[in-house]
């Protein structure tokens, strides 16, 4: 306990000399390689930044684990990413998001950035009949972390919420299948119930989700769709700003982001999946032991 206590302070230190420095990178990490779709809206809304992209590709999903688990999880990658000095953290990950924030913001003497808040109040802005479906893992739609926000958030009962697990979304955006033919049949099938319930908006509440947005799109005809991704990197701007560690000067940094990635496994499908998530090849990553994180 004395050793976690030291290791907290000197942690907590770090952060806060690490902070004054704007030229660090953003800390952006998931239990796989879905954050890597929350990444692609920081490089468009923050280009100039550095980055550090972990994925704890060894031990995903975090979704069938317990809550002790995946705070334990999350606090590892947590602290992986303050020894690596980065000014601000992005929790890529709805599961951890949903069960661990307040232990990462616990540890953190730097911003914490997590995928429910920013995407929760992007769906109450933009909702005219106040309608709104959620579809996410089994793992997300069952902790109710989405619904209860928007209870609190909204004193007024008029407010409908209809929440849909999809399980079988990450599978196939992870193969690629995203015009496939079964991939629309499993997409109408799923999302029918909100058709029937007439909402407006529709939050993405899984990070692999974004890549299916067309398809979705083109099934529920005029609803808007919340990437929980893109409404967290304008946070992100707003936060970064206020602490005047933002990286808005072209002349500062290269047009072209850098990103240095840290992975526990590197996945055969690896390289496939992260240019289909980015849109661009990726570096080889650096695998990091378990043991050692």
């Amino acid at each position: 306990m004395k050793n976690y206590f030291k290791k907290s302070l000197k942690l907590q230190l770090f952060c806060i000399f690490a902070f004054m420095d704007k030229t660090k990178p953003i800390g952006v990490f998931d239990s796989g390689i879905g954050g890597l779709s929350v990444l692609k809206q920081f490089i468009k809304f923050l280009p100039y930044e550095k980055y550090i992209y972990f994925g704890d590709t060894a031990r995903v999903p975090y979704g069938n684990k317990s809550k002790q688990t995946v705070e334990q999880y999350a606090r590892q990658s947590t602290e992986f990413l303050l020894e690596k000095g980065v000014k601000l953290i992005v929790v890529a990950c709805n599961t951890v998001s949903s069960i661990a924030l307040d232990t990462i913001k616990e540890i953190s003497n730097i911003p914490v950035i997590g995928m429910i808040e920013p995407a929760v109040n992007a769906a109450l802005r933009e909702t005219n009949n106040k309608r709104i479906g959620i579809i996410g893992t089994r793992a997300t739609i069952s902790s109710n972390a989405y619904l209860d926000l928007i209870k609190t958030k909204t004193a007024s009962k008029d407010y409908q919420v209809f929440a849909k697990a999809c399980p079988l979304f990450v599978p196939l955006v992870e193969e690629g299948l995203l015009h496939h033919a079964a991939t629309e049949l499993i997409a109408k099938e799923y999302l029918e119930e909100f058709i029937e319930n007439k909402i407006d908006t529709l939050i993405l509440a899984c990070t692999h989700y974004p890549l299916l947005s067309e398809l979705i799109k083109t099934i529920l005809g005029d609803v808007t769709l919340i990437d929980s991704g893109e409404n967290a990197a304008v946070l992100a701007i707003r936060l970064l700003a206020e602490k005047a560690a933002l990286i808005d000067d072209k002349e500062e940094f290269i047009r072209k982001p850098k990103i240095t990635f840290y992975v526990t496994d590197v996945p055969t499908m690896f390289y496939d999946a992260a240019q289909r998530f980015l849109g661009f090849p990726v570096d080889k990553p650096n695998i990091i032991s378990i043991e050692k994180i």
